[in-house]
Order: C-alpha cells, then structure tokens, then sequence
C-alpha cells in the first residue's frame, strides 16, 4: 500500500513556502455562475510565480534535499511548466537544475526555463519520452530527479492550493482542476477531504490524453497507446503511482473534456474573465461550460497555468470561435461574371456578417467552364446566425460548402 500524503504535510508545505509563492487571487465568473446558477470563481494560478502552481511542489521538494544532494544539481523533464517551477525553485535554493523537455515544447516555456537559470535539453516527442531521458541522466551524473508530479513533497506543495481556497471561499461546495499526472488533485484532496469531507473534488482530463479513466477502471496505473492534445501541460500518458493511489481514494469524480471544448473555455476566460489562461489550465472551466459534469455550488475551478505560446492562442482563439458558432469557414460556387463577387459580399453584408478574407478560384479541376469558386472566413454572431446565413445564400442560388471543422 502507498503511504498517502496527510494534512500535515500539506501544512509544513504551506510554512515553507511562506514568502515564496504567491497566495493567488479568487476571481468570480460571471459567465459560469450564470450557467450553473449558483456561484462560481476562478483559483488563478495562472498568477502564480512562474506562470503555474508548479512552483510549489518543486520548492517543497527541492528545498528538503540534504546538502549534498543540492550540490550534485536537480534534474527534471516537463513540457514546461514543471520545468518553470523547478528552475526557478532551484536557482531560489542555491543549485544547478537541468530539464528536458519534449522537441516540440513551446518555445516561450523553453525561453522561461532558460531565464530562471536552468540548462535545457530537448528530448523526444512526449513528456514520458524526456522523463526517460532525465532519468538516464539522474543515473549518469547523481543529479537528483525531481519528479513532476510523483512524490510526497510535490503533492504536499500542490495541496497547498486547496488551503487557500478553503480560506478564501469557505463554503466551497465543489473544487475541479485539470489533471496530467494527478499531482495537483491529489494534493488539494488531501488537504480539502481533511478539512471538508463534503468538499466535492472533481478532475478533468483532456479526452485524447486521459490515462486516469481506464487506470481506474483497471484498478492500477495503466498506459495509454497514444495520446495527443493541445492541453500540453497534462499530456501525460500514464498516471503516477503515488497519485494513483491518491486519486483512487480522494477524488470524487474524474471527467474529460474534448479539444473543442478547452478552445471555447480559453475564448471565454479570455474574452470575459480577462484572463490569459493556457489549455491545460482552462479544462476545469471546460469541463463547467460544457456540461460534462453536475456539480454544488460554490464551485472553484483552478486555472492551473498560464504559459501559453502566442502563435497557439491565435489558432485557439480562431479554433474556439469555430466551435462558438462565430467563426465560419464556407466555400462558395458561383457564375464567374463581372459583379458576382461584389454581388456575394454585399449579401453577406447584409445579414450583419464580417467577412475577415476572401480567396478567388478559377483554375481549379473540378470547376465547369464558368464556374469560380471563393473560399471565405466570417465572423457571425453564434450559431444561429451562421445557419441564418448559410440559408439565405443558399436561397440565394449560391452553392455553399462549409469547411471540415466548422
């Protein structure tokens, strides 16, 4: 039987940290309270030091090593926020650090990485790929490995958040997070099924990278073949044993949410919460919007991390407008005569819609002499308004087709 992390831990974790971590605000949502008709607030780590909760558990963990493991350096493998938190923890306590990271991390988790003082190596495809390598590494030189989410110190310094929310939202009925590797969940359920034992503790997984529904199914961590989602910092395809054995204990319910559904919580949180949100950190708000779970409120939903590469949230924000029902992407086949472009966009005008480009076809194969075809993105108002439009081209004479994924 694992030996599972208990609410004193958690509380030495929270002394240690003291003026080290931030006690992150909590911001109620509007949008949230109304769609679940009770209150709602937003946990923002994002707001965190290092952009994420990360920091706590990388701290807690690296400020216990004995001395002479500290000189020997830490080693660490993330997609970039446990590489934040350990690089920064590091350089806090006074020892070298050096993180792998996946190939394709995004460049500004690297740029961090590298600014908290850490030296980089970028390896493999996937986090589990750079755990192998740190490993490897750990083994080589005695650098100690520090788990990203499997270990008493770093779950005690995650349920460090849970604390907080209890104090800031006493009568806190649910608590739903993202999770990866089940770090982060388990420690708050430590701390919040210790102190509230009626406190709800939901975690959210990314449905094409969820490794803990079939773990717990199968009554032990389990492996997933593949896995691929846009919520890179809980791209994780097997869960830990000691969160394992936490999440089986502790945590209520386990949902996931899909790809659609985290772009259309970024746009929210971003449009309406003001709130700079990666994927990873925006599933439990997904998990709300979207249905996937019935909860009591007060809810808190934790926005675990706010990293996210500029170049991702331009095609999130367009990915989730998309799904918003306010973003559409058609085809359109016309007769090629003078005034028939200008004749469609004044159409489109007319019903209210922002016509964002326009893309002129006429050598295309599967075109009749005569023909032309004109690719469009447009902005509309919902869903609603997009069936509206398509309707009254259609009606129209227009040969309209939309674009896969929209």
């Amino acid at each position: 039987m694992t030996e599972l992390v208990d609410l004193a831990d958690v509380r030495a974790a929270r002394e240690l940290l003291a003026g080290v971590t931030r006690t992150t605000p909590l911001e109620p949502s509007r949008p949230l309270s109304a769609t679940l008709a009770g209150p709602v607030w937003l946990k923002c780590e994002n707001l965190q030091r290092a952009g994420s909760y990360k920091v706590r558990g990388a701290y807690v963990r690296i400020a216990r090593l004995p001395a002479a493991d500290r000189d020997r350096g830490v080693v660490a493998a993330s997609a970039g926020n446990h590489a934040q938190g350990v690089a920064l923890a590091a350089g806090l306590v006074g020892t070298d650090a050096t993180v792998f990271m996946p190939v394709n991390a995004p460049l500004p988790k690297v740029a961090a990485t590298k600014g908290y003082g850490a030296r980089i190596e970028l390896v493999g495809n996937t986090v589990d790929e750079s755990l192998v390598a740190a490993q490897t590494f750990a083994e080589r030189t005695g650098a100690v490995f520090i788990h990203p989410f499997d270990h008493p110190d770093v779950i005690a310094g995650q349920g460090t958040v849970a604390l907080e929310i209890l104090e800031q939202c006493p009568d806190v009925q649910t608590i739903i997070t993202g999770v990866g590797g089940g770090g982060l969940v388990s420690g708050m359920a430590v701390a919040a099924k210790a102190l509230r034992p009626d406190v709800r503790i939901v975690g959210v997984q990314a449905a094409s990278a969820a490794a803990f529904p079939p773990s717990l199914a199968a009554g032990e961590p389990v492996r997933l073949p593949a896995f691929a989602t846009i919520a890179d910092g809980i791209a994780v395809g097997r869960p830990g044993e000691i969160t394992f054995s936490h999440v089986r204990k502790l945590v209520d319910e386990m949902v996931t949410v899909t790809e659609e559904d985290i772009s259309r919580a970024l746009l929210m949180l971003l449009e309406r919460g003001k709130q700079v949100v990666e994927p990873a950190g925006a599933v439990g708000v997904a998990a709300l919007l979207a249905g996937a779970v019935r909860v009591r409120t007060p809810t808190v939903a934790v926005l675990s991390g706010g990293n996210i590469d500029p170049l991702l949230m331009m095609r999130v924000i367009e990915h989730g407008l998309a799904a918003a029902g306010r973003y559409l992407r058609v085809t359109v086949r016309c007769s090629d005569r003078p005034g028939q472009l200008a004749s469609l966009l004044t159409e489109i005008a007319g019903h209210r819609a922002n016509v964002v480009d326009v893309e002129h076809q006429r050598a295309t194969p599967h075109l009749r002499l005569g023909e032309v075809e004109v690719a469009l993105s447009v902005e509309t108002r919902g869903v609603e308004h997009s069936d509206t439009l398509i309707s009254a081209l259609r009606a129209s004479g227009y040969q309209v087709v939309l674009t896969p994924g929209t």
